[in-house]
């Protein structure tokens, strides 16, 4: 930067030092097309020697867009740290960004006051949409983002109507493929560990095992390991016989691993398990863990490629996503 150049450089600077009109300079530095090689090349030398970095809050004064995108994780922060799944998705999300022109915002909203403080940032004037993470029952805020003009995209179907943006996973087909493979090895006297019944990815898989394996001995946990360890305690108190537990999260099943073991059940000699999420849980626990998988970057790369459809208002498509699972067989069925 020459020694007459005070403060930071403008838009204006550049178009004179590269001999071209305001315009040429605004179109190359948004990426948009229509601008010669001869003077995409010129501007590109004058900002480099100029030292220009775009001014992305005036920018959006111009164009109404922030450039920006909202993860919103409703969960405490205790929670999204301890749980594979949220950095799977966080991974998967981040990939299919670097390539576009947003930046992401991860925000962990569970209290009233965090949520509090959230729903005054969430605007048009912040971020141009929001992908929304482990939302329970009617929780008001997708409707909240719409209402206000910022569009959005949810992992997981809502547990009513059909009328949101979402990527799932087949969780209903995947808890299926666990009650099947355990039939399959000869279990009669099976269990079910189940997710908070207040998320549609809950109560799917407690009935997708339910509908293969049929009975009524299910305990419920929150996807944590600690819950599925006290649910584990509960299922034995009422059916000390049981020999297969389908665990509807890995750290669940992990949990439930621990509890067998203590009370000195071998797996999978006594009692089989199968865990759902396939992640780096089930690989590392003792036996390693049986698990349906469940592709979740790829949901995460599947949620923006939808959220960036909208904000470019781009209507073809699907606004409805459910990508398939598999069963992976370990040791521990």
């Amino acid at each position: 930067m020459g020694d007459n150049q005070i403060g930071r450089p403008t838009l204006d600077q550049v178009a004179a030092l590269a001999g071209v009109g305001r315009g040429t300079v605004s179109r190359v530095v948004n990426g948009e097309a229509h601008v010669s090689p001869q003077a995409r090349e010129a501007v590109e030398r004058a900002i480099a020697e100029l030292g220009y970095v775009p001014n992305r809050a005036a920018r959006s004064l111009v164009t109404r867009r922030t450039d920006s995108i909202a993860l919103v994780v409703s969960e405490s922060g205790e929670r999204f740290f301890a749980e594979p799944f949220f950095g799977r998705i966080v991974h998967g999300v981040s990939a299919a960004l670097a390539g576009t022109r947003f930046q992401l915002l991860l925000t962990i909203a569970q209290s009233a006051e965090e949520r509090g403080r959230l729903d005054h940032y969430l605007t048009r004037q912040h971020v141009d949409g929001a992908l929304l993470l482990s939302l329970h029952g009617d929780d008001p805020l997708p409707a909240q983002l719409e209402g206000r003009g910022v569009p959005t995209v949810r992992a997981g179907r809502p547990t009513r109507g059909e009328a949101d943006y979402w990527v799932d996973a087949d969780n209903l087909g995947g808890a299926r493929l666990a009650a099947e493979h355990l039939a399959g090895r000869g279990r009669g006297r099976m269990a079910t560990i189940g997710g908070p019944q207040d998320m549609a990815v809950g109560v799917a898989r407690v009935e997708g095992f339910r509908e293969v394996a049929g009975g009524d001995l299910v305990e419920y946990g929150d996807f944590s390991e600690d819950s599925g360890a006290a649910a584990m305690r509960r299922l034995l108190d009422r059916a000390p016989d049981l020999d297969a537990v389908f665990a509807a999260s890995d750290p669940m099943a992990a949990g439930a691993l621990r509890v067998l073991k203590e009370s000195g059940r071998r797996v999978p000699d006594d009692v089989a398990v199968v865990g759902f999420d396939d992640s780096d849980i089930a690989r590392h626990t003792d036996p390693a863990l049986s698990s349906v998988h469940q592709p979740v970057e790829a949901m995460g790369r599947e949620m923006v490629a939808l959220l960036v459809r909208r904000i470019d208002g781009v209507v073809s498509g699907s606004r409805q996503l459910t990508l398939p699972t598999r069963l992976t067989v370990r040791a521990s069925s």
